[in-house]
Protein backbone atom coordinates (compact mmCIF):
# COMPACT_ATOMS: atom_id res chain seq x y z
CA UNK A 1 0.00 0.00 0.00
CA UNK A 2 1.26 3.07 -0.94
CA UNK A 3 1.69 6.41 1.11
CA UNK A 4 -0.71 8.16 -0.10
CA UNK A 5 -3.30 5.76 -0.40
CA UNK A 6 -2.61 5.14 3.61
CA UNK A 7 -2.87 8.54 4.20
CA UNK A 8 -6.19 8.87 2.53
CA UNK A 9 -7.62 5.73 4.28
CA UNK A 10 -6.13 7.30 7.12
CA UNK A 11 -7.84 10.69 6.79
CA UNK A 12 -11.12 8.87 6.03
CA UNK A 13 -10.75 6.71 9.56
CA UNK A 14 -10.07 10.55 11.16
CA UNK A 15 -12.95 11.92 9.73
CA UNK A 16 -15.12 9.03 10.60
CA UNK A 17 -14.10 9.55 14.49
CA UNK A 18 -14.45 13.45 14.05
CA UNK A 19 -18.28 12.83 13.03
CA UNK A 20 -18.78 10.00 15.72
CA UNK A 21 -17.27 13.15 18.45
CA UNK A 22 -19.48 15.38 16.86
CA UNK A 23 -22.73 13.61 16.72
CA UNK A 24 -22.53 12.15 20.20
CA UNK A 25 -21.22 15.41 21.92
CA UNK A 26 -22.26 18.45 20.48
CA UNK A 27 -25.43 20.25 21.12
CA UNK A 28 -28.07 21.16 18.13
CA UNK A 29 -27.35 24.58 17.77
CA UNK A 30 -23.63 23.14 16.82
CA UNK A 31 -24.37 20.01 14.97
CA UNK A 32 -26.51 22.32 12.67
CA UNK A 33 -23.53 24.67 11.69
CA UNK A 34 -21.38 21.40 10.49
CA UNK A 35 -24.11 20.12 8.87
CA UNK A 36 -25.11 23.48 6.40
CA UNK A 37 -21.01 23.53 6.90
CA UNK A 38 -21.01 20.15 5.27
CA UNK A 39 -24.14 20.84 2.62
CA UNK A 40 -22.72 24.11 1.57
CA UNK A 41 -19.32 22.64 0.78
CA UNK A 42 -21.25 19.66 -1.48
CA UNK A 43 -23.39 22.77 -3.21
CA UNK A 44 -20.47 25.03 -3.92
CA UNK A 45 -18.24 21.70 -5.34
CA UNK A 46 -20.77 20.80 -7.90
CA UNK A 47 -21.54 25.01 -8.58
CA UNK A 48 -17.14 24.97 -9.67
CA UNK A 49 -17.74 21.51 -11.39
CA UNK A 50 -20.14 23.26 -13.83
CA UNK A 51 -18.31 26.97 -13.59
CA UNK A 52 -14.74 26.32 -13.12
CA UNK A 53 -13.54 23.12 -14.79
CA UNK A 54 -16.69 23.41 -17.60
CA UNK A 55 -16.87 27.61 -17.89
CA UNK A 56 -20.64 27.18 -17.77
CA UNK A 57 -21.39 30.04 -15.21
CA UNK A 58 -24.43 28.98 -14.27
CA UNK A 59 -26.47 31.28 -11.63
CA UNK A 60 -29.25 29.09 -11.26
CA UNK A 61 -27.55 26.11 -8.78
CA UNK A 62 -30.37 27.69 -6.00
CA UNK A 63 -32.94 26.66 -8.71
CA UNK A 64 -31.60 22.75 -8.89
CA UNK A 65 -31.18 22.63 -5.19
CA UNK A 66 -35.02 24.01 -4.54
CA UNK A 67 -36.22 20.82 -6.59
CA UNK A 68 -33.99 18.51 -4.93
CA UNK A 69 -35.04 20.01 -1.41
CA UNK A 70 -38.75 20.13 -2.16
CA UNK A 71 -38.83 16.47 -4.37
CA UNK A 72 -37.13 14.52 -1.36
CA UNK A 73 -39.14 16.39 1.13
CA UNK A 74 -42.36 15.81 -0.11
CA UNK A 75 -41.25 12.02 -0.86
CA UNK A 76 -40.22 11.65 2.61
CA UNK A 77 -43.31 13.48 4.13
CA UNK A 78 -45.28 11.61 6.51
CA UNK A 79 -48.38 9.96 5.53
CA UNK A 80 -50.84 11.04 8.68
CA UNK A 81 -49.62 14.82 7.74
CA UNK A 82 -49.69 14.93 4.17
CA UNK A 83 -53.78 14.66 3.68
CA UNK A 84 -54.42 17.69 6.34
CA UNK A 85 -51.59 19.80 5.61
CA UNK A 86 -51.06 19.39 1.70
CA UNK A 87 -54.51 18.21 0.76
CA UNK A 88 -53.81 19.03 -3.20
CA UNK A 89 -51.92 15.86 -3.67
CA UNK A 90 -53.24 12.92 -6.17
CA UNK A 91 -54.30 9.56 -4.02
CA UNK A 92 -50.91 7.68 -5.23
CA UNK A 93 -48.69 10.38 -3.76
CA UNK A 94 -50.80 11.04 -0.68
CA UNK A 95 -50.50 7.34 0.60
CA UNK A 96 -46.66 7.28 -0.46
CA UNK A 97 -43.75 7.89 1.82
CA UNK A 98 -40.22 6.41 0.89
CA UNK A 99 -37.17 6.25 2.99
CA UNK A 100 -34.34 9.06 2.68
CA UNK A 101 -32.05 7.78 0.35
CA UNK A 102 -34.38 6.65 -2.89
CA UNK A 103 -35.64 10.38 -1.48
CA UNK A 104 -32.38 12.05 -2.34
CA UNK A 105 -31.79 10.22 -5.01
CA UNK A 106 -34.83 10.71 -6.45
CA UNK A 107 -34.32 14.32 -5.88
CA UNK A 108 -31.22 14.46 -7.41
CA UNK A 109 -32.62 12.93 -10.81
CA UNK A 110 -34.99 15.70 -10.71
CA UNK A 111 -32.62 18.18 -10.66
CA UNK A 112 -30.84 16.88 -13.25
CA UNK A 113 -33.66 16.07 -15.78
CA UNK A 114 -34.36 19.58 -15.65
CA UNK A 115 -31.10 20.19 -16.19
CA UNK A 116 -31.06 18.37 -19.49
CA UNK A 117 -34.60 20.01 -20.58
CA UNK A 118 -32.97 23.99 -19.78
CA UNK A 119 -29.34 22.72 -20.45
CA UNK A 120 -30.02 22.06 -23.92
CA UNK A 121 -31.22 24.78 -25.39
CA UNK A 122 -29.28 27.21 -23.19
CA UNK A 123 -26.07 25.92 -23.49
CA UNK A 124 -25.37 27.55 -26.37
CA UNK A 125 -25.06 30.66 -24.87
CA UNK A 126 -22.09 31.84 -23.51
CA UNK A 127 -20.15 34.25 -20.67
CA UNK A 128 -22.87 36.19 -19.05
CA UNK A 129 -25.26 35.59 -21.53
CA UNK A 130 -25.85 32.07 -20.13
CA UNK A 131 -25.16 33.27 -16.74
CA UNK A 132 -28.22 35.77 -17.27
CA UNK A 133 -30.00 32.52 -18.71
CA UNK A 134 -29.87 30.63 -16.33
CA UNK A 135 -30.37 33.25 -13.17
CA UNK A 136 -34.02 32.89 -15.51
CA UNK A 137 -34.16 29.81 -14.43
CA UNK A 138 -34.04 30.72 -10.52
CA UNK A 139 -36.63 32.91 -10.61
CA UNK A 140 -39.05 30.85 -12.14
CA UNK A 141 -38.51 27.98 -10.01
CA UNK A 142 -38.71 30.54 -7.32
CA UNK A 143 -42.36 31.84 -8.94
CA UNK A 144 -43.17 28.05 -9.20
CA UNK A 145 -42.86 27.00 -5.59
CA UNK A 146 -44.58 30.32 -4.76
CA UNK A 147 -47.71 29.50 -6.89
CA UNK A 148 -47.74 25.68 -6.63
CA UNK A 149 -49.75 26.05 -3.46
CA UNK A 150 -51.27 22.67 -3.48
CA UNK A 151 -47.57 20.98 -3.40
CA UNK A 152 -45.20 23.68 -1.97
CA UNK A 153 -47.53 25.64 0.17
CA UNK A 154 -46.45 28.52 -1.73
CA UNK A 155 -44.92 31.32 1.05
CA UNK A 156 -46.39 29.49 3.91
CA UNK A 157 -43.12 26.86 3.26
CA UNK A 158 -43.40 23.53 3.62
CA UNK A 159 -42.67 22.79 7.42
CA UNK A 160 -42.71 19.22 9.41
CA UNK A 161 -40.51 17.73 7.18
CA UNK A 162 -38.94 14.47 8.90
CA UNK A 163 -35.12 15.59 10.51
CA UNK A 164 -33.46 12.87 8.89
CA UNK A 165 -30.27 14.08 7.89
CA UNK A 166 -27.20 13.72 10.38
CA UNK A 167 -23.74 14.61 9.89
CA UNK A 168 -23.44 10.96 8.52
CA UNK A 169 -25.42 11.74 5.84
CA UNK A 170 -24.07 15.16 5.42
CA UNK A 171 -20.45 13.58 5.76
CA UNK A 172 -20.81 10.50 3.37
CA UNK A 173 -22.57 12.34 0.49
CA UNK A 174 -19.22 15.01 1.04
CA UNK A 175 -17.10 12.54 0.55
CA UNK A 176 -19.25 11.01 -2.88
CA UNK A 177 -19.03 14.43 -3.92
CA UNK A 178 -15.36 14.78 -3.68
CA UNK A 179 -14.66 11.87 -5.47
CA UNK A 180 -16.75 11.59 -7.99
CA UNK A 181 -15.87 15.24 -8.74
CA UNK A 182 -12.14 14.40 -8.59
CA UNK A 183 -12.32 11.83 -10.51
CA UNK A 184 -14.39 12.82 -13.73
CA UNK A 185 -12.30 16.07 -13.63
CA UNK A 186 -8.98 13.88 -14.23
CA UNK A 187 -10.49 11.74 -16.98
CA UNK A 188 -10.80 12.03 -20.46
CA UNK A 189 -14.19 13.30 -20.02
CA UNK A 190 -12.54 16.18 -17.57
CA UNK A 191 -10.04 17.06 -20.22
CA UNK A 192 -12.77 17.58 -22.80
CA UNK A 193 -14.72 19.45 -20.37
CA UNK A 194 -11.63 21.73 -19.65
CA UNK A 195 -10.62 21.82 -23.08
CA UNK A 196 -14.24 23.52 -23.96
CA UNK A 197 -13.65 26.04 -21.12
CA UNK A 198 -10.25 27.04 -22.63
CA UNK A 199 -11.16 27.14 -26.05
CA UNK A 200 -14.36 25.45 -27.56
CA UNK A 201 -13.29 25.90 -31.49
CA UNK A 202 -10.03 24.41 -30.60
CA UNK A 203 -11.74 21.68 -28.68
CA UNK A 204 -14.30 20.75 -31.13
CA UNK A 205 -11.39 20.73 -34.27
CA UNK A 206 -9.82 17.98 -31.96
CA UNK A 207 -13.00 16.25 -32.07
CA UNK A 208 -14.92 16.58 -28.82
CA UNK A 209 -18.47 16.85 -28.82
CA UNK A 210 -18.86 20.26 -27.83
CA UNK A 211 -22.58 20.52 -26.52
CA UNK A 212 -23.12 17.05 -25.12
CA UNK A 213 -19.45 17.43 -22.94
CA UNK A 214 -21.10 20.55 -21.68
CA UNK A 215 -24.62 19.07 -20.97
CA UNK A 216 -23.20 16.43 -19.52
CA UNK A 217 -20.94 18.62 -17.02
CA UNK A 218 -24.39 20.67 -16.27
CA UNK A 219 -26.47 17.43 -15.59
CA UNK A 220 -23.84 16.14 -12.80
CA UNK A 221 -23.72 19.43 -11.47
CA UNK A 222 -26.93 19.55 -10.66
CA UNK A 223 -27.83 16.18 -9.63
CA UNK A 224 -25.67 17.38 -6.40
CA UNK A 225 -26.86 20.51 -6.18
CA UNK A 226 -30.30 18.43 -5.79
CA UNK A 227 -28.72 15.97 -3.50
CA UNK A 228 -27.55 19.45 -1.35
CA UNK A 229 -31.62 20.98 -1.36
CA UNK A 230 -32.56 17.30 -0.36
CA UNK A 231 -30.09 17.24 2.73
CA UNK A 232 -31.04 20.71 3.38
CA UNK A 233 -34.62 20.67 3.73
CA UNK A 234 -34.11 17.50 5.93
CA UNK A 235 -32.04 19.42 8.21
CA UNK A 236 -33.59 22.17 8.77
CA UNK A 237 -37.15 20.86 8.62
CA UNK A 238 -38.39 23.38 7.05
CA UNK A 239 -38.71 24.77 2.49
CA UNK A 240 -39.39 28.16 1.82
CA UNK A 241 -38.75 30.12 -1.63
CA UNK A 242 -36.94 32.58 0.12
CA UNK A 243 -34.01 30.24 1.24
CA UNK A 244 -33.68 30.02 -3.22
CA UNK A 245 -33.74 33.18 -4.04
CA UNK A 246 -30.79 35.93 -4.52
CA UNK A 247 -29.41 35.77 -1.29
CA UNK A 248 -28.72 31.69 -2.31
CA UNK A 249 -27.17 32.98 -5.72
CA UNK A 250 -24.69 35.52 -4.49
CA UNK A 251 -23.76 33.18 -1.14
CA UNK A 252 -22.77 30.17 -4.14
CA UNK A 253 -20.76 32.31 -6.25
CA UNK A 254 -18.96 34.06 -3.39
CA UNK A 255 -17.97 30.84 -1.57
CA UNK A 256 -16.66 29.41 -4.97
CA UNK A 257 -14.84 32.81 -6.40
CA UNK A 258 -13.78 33.25 -2.33
CA UNK A 259 -11.74 29.75 -2.02
CA UNK A 260 -10.99 29.51 -6.09
CA UNK A 261 -12.25 29.27 -9.90
CA UNK A 262 -11.57 25.50 -10.64
CA UNK A 263 -10.45 24.02 -7.65
CA UNK A 264 -11.93 21.23 -5.17
CA UNK A 265 -9.90 22.36 -2.41
CA UNK A 266 -10.71 26.06 -3.05
CA UNK A 267 -14.33 25.40 -3.00
CA UNK A 268 -14.27 23.45 0.80
CA UNK A 269 -12.05 26.53 1.65
CA UNK A 270 -14.35 29.34 0.26
CA UNK A 271 -17.58 27.56 1.69
CA UNK A 272 -15.65 26.79 5.28
CA UNK A 273 -15.22 30.89 5.58
CA UNK A 274 -18.76 32.08 4.52
CA UNK A 275 -20.77 29.45 6.94
CA UNK A 276 -18.36 29.67 10.07
CA UNK A 277 -17.20 33.49 9.72
CA UNK A 278 -20.79 34.91 10.14
CA UNK A 279 -21.45 32.68 13.22
CA UNK A 280 -18.74 35.05 15.08
CA UNK A 281 -20.44 38.39 13.94
CA UNK A 282 -24.24 37.81 13.90
CA UNK A 283 -23.49 38.57 18.21
CA UNK A 284 -22.42 41.86 17.02
CA UNK A 285 -25.45 42.47 14.64
CA UNK A 286 -27.66 41.59 17.54
CA UNK A 287 -26.10 43.69 20.03
CA UNK A 288 -25.96 44.13 23.98
CA UNK A 289 -23.36 42.57 26.08
CA UNK A 290 -20.66 40.04 23.51
CA UNK A 291 -17.34 39.25 25.16
CA UNK A 292 -17.76 41.55 28.32
CA UNK A 293 -18.20 44.76 26.10
CA UNK A 294 -21.91 46.09 25.79
CA UNK A 295 -22.21 46.83 21.74
CA UNK A 296 -25.04 48.18 20.09
CA UNK A 297 -27.26 46.41 17.14
CA UNK A 298 -24.81 46.60 14.12
CA UNK A 299 -27.46 45.58 11.43
CA UNK A 300 -26.13 43.95 8.48
CA UNK A 301 -22.70 43.85 9.76
CA UNK A 302 -22.38 40.09 8.27
CA UNK A 303 -23.33 41.22 4.83
CA UNK A 304 -20.59 43.85 4.93
CA UNK A 305 -17.88 41.79 6.51
CA UNK A 306 -18.48 39.33 3.50
CA UNK A 307 -18.52 41.77 0.96
CA UNK A 308 -15.00 43.62 1.88
CA UNK A 309 -13.52 40.06 2.63
CA UNK A 310 -14.08 39.23 -0.82
CA UNK A 311 -13.23 42.93 -2.51
CA UNK A 312 -10.33 42.02 -0.79
CA UNK A 313 -9.35 38.79 -1.92
CA UNK A 314 -10.21 39.76 -5.17
CA UNK A 315 -7.95 42.60 -5.24
CA UNK A 316 -4.97 40.74 -3.77
CA UNK A 317 -5.25 37.57 -5.00
CA UNK A 318 -8.02 37.80 -8.07
CA UNK A 319 -7.86 33.93 -8.24
CA UNK A 320 -9.25 33.17 -5.17
CA UNK A 321 -7.71 32.13 -2.05
CA UNK A 322 -6.28 28.44 -3.14
CA UNK A 323 -6.23 29.69 -6.94
CA UNK A 324 -6.71 26.53 -9.06
CA UNK A 325 -4.52 24.54 -6.71
CA UNK A 326 -5.22 21.06 -5.20
CA UNK A 327 -4.83 19.37 -1.85
CA UNK A 328 -2.19 16.55 -2.89
CA UNK A 329 -0.20 13.82 -0.48
CA UNK A 330 2.27 13.80 -3.12
CA UNK A 331 2.83 17.50 -2.56
CA UNK A 332 2.91 17.02 1.30
CA UNK A 333 5.36 13.99 1.57
CA UNK A 334 7.57 15.30 -1.26
CA UNK A 335 6.96 12.81 -3.71
CA UNK A 336 7.04 12.83 -7.86
CA UNK A 337 3.68 12.89 -9.51
CA UNK A 338 2.60 10.86 -11.30
CA UNK A 339 1.89 11.75 -14.82
CA UNK A 340 2.74 15.41 -14.45
CA UNK A 341 0.94 17.24 -16.77
CA UNK A 342 -1.52 15.02 -17.79
CA UNK A 343 -3.68 15.65 -15.44
CA UNK A 344 -3.34 19.37 -14.36
CA UNK A 345 -6.10 21.53 -14.14
CA UNK A 346 -5.52 25.13 -15.76
CA UNK A 347 -6.57 28.24 -13.31
CA UNK A 348 -10.02 29.64 -12.88
CA UNK A 349 -9.06 32.41 -15.79
CA UNK A 350 -9.43 30.25 -18.31
CA UNK A 351 -13.46 29.38 -17.01
CA UNK A 352 -15.53 30.95 -19.56
CA UNK A 353 -16.82 33.78 -17.13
Amino acid sequence: MSRTTSATLASLVALALAVWAAQTQLNPFYLQILGLLGINIIATISLNFAAGFGGMFSLGHPAFMALGGYTAAILTYPVAMKASRIPGYPDWLLQLQLPFLPALLIGGLAASFVAILVGWPVLRLRGHYLALATLGLTVIVQVAILNLVDYTRGALGLSGIPGLTNLWWITGFLVLTIYVVYRLVHSRFGRALRAVRDDYVAAQMSGVHVARTRLIGFTIAAFFAGIAGGLLGHLLRILTPGQFSFNAVFLGVAMMILGGVGSITGSILGAFIMTILPQFIIPFERGGNVLGVEVPALNGLTQIVTALILIGVMLVKPEGIAGAKEFSWQVLFGLPRAGKGSGSVRGGAGADV
